[in-house]
């Protein structure tokens, strides 16, 4: 537990500074955007999240190279949610400074595709499974199904953290839950460090998120979203692990016809839960 909150204060740390001295960056016209209400803002913060857990992995390789008692694997851990974090993010910035019109969801992405359309979304789409597989196959690479079903439940959390990001603070908030639920879990296993540095720079961009100063864009609910499913991966048993991937599979493909936004209206603790601390609410 100690190790985790260590790693909660470090992303906390990183994060300030990070998003304090990239403001101005932000500020830019090629990062504006409107928001869900018609609000201008500057979008792709997120950049914070992979810029926040990189300074933290280079401190701790700094320690581990000074002969300081370092985890193993919480130094594995940080070193892979480090390599998801980026290249998530980067798939989720192409998307973010794009302008992709009339095409979103599965169906939608894949339509375009067969008309020869490769938007941005759609590239997304054929790439984050790879980056996936990338980071599972430390933990995976023995069995081809193994790899490929921790691929997938990487890949469907990081979509599904996307799809959850439609109101100020939202997917921070699932992000936070979920990752309580896999601190809990695991018994707060080393494994779970880099999930831990994550979870401290959500909390630094939760206020700004929630108050409308910013939008997290796809680059940082992507990295969120994988970040919680390889450390499920790193610390579940196979069994636990194909549960999960069967829940954030069904989430995934009711998306296509439920919109989670009017069941979250519709059930009273949900609402309640989604709307505390927006300024606006609705």
């Amino acid at each position: 537990m100690t190790l985790l909150v260590c790693g909660i204060l470090a992303g906390v740390v990183y994060a300030f500074v990070i998003h304090r001295a990239t403001a101005p960056l932000f500020s830019r016209s090629l990062f504006t955007r409107t928001n869900y209400r018609g609000a201008e803002l500057p979008t792709a913060v997120g950049l914070v999240i992979p810029a926040t857990v990189v300074g933290v992995l280079a401190l701790y390789q700094l320690l581990d190279t000074l002969r300081w008692s370092v985890d193993s694997a919480a130094l594995r851990s940080l070193t892979l949610t480090t390599t998801a974090a980026f290249g998530f993010s980067l798939l989720g910035l192409m998307d973010d400074v794009s302008v992709d019109e009339g095409t979103s969801g599965y169906l939608g992405h894949i339509r375009a595709m067969l008309r020869g359309d490769l938007s941005a979304g759609a590239l997304k789409l054929v790439v984050l499974p790879t980056v996936a597989i990338v980071v599972v196959y430390p933990r995976s690479g023995d069995s081809a199904v193994r790899l490929l079903l921790d691929g997938a439940l990487v890949a469907l959390a990081a979509n599904l953290a996307n799809l959850f990001d439609r109101a100020p603070g939202r997917v921070i908030k699932v992000t936070l839950l979920g990752s309580v639920a896999v601190f809990v879990g695991s018994a707060a296993a080393a494994g779970t460090f880099g999930l831990a540095v994550i979870c401290g720079a959500a909390l630094v961009l939760l206020v700004p998120d929630l108050r409308e100063r910013m939008m997290l864009g796809d680059t940082g609910a992507n990295p969120l979203g994988a970040s919680v499913g390889l450390a499920a991966v790193l610390v579940f048993q196979p069994v636990t692990r194909n549960w999960v991937l069967g829940g954030l599979l069904l989430m995934n493909l009711a998306s296509e016809f439920v919109s989670f936004s009017a069941v979250i209206d519709r059930v009273a603790p949900l609402r309640g839960l989604d709307r505390l601390g927006r300024r606006h609410r609705g």
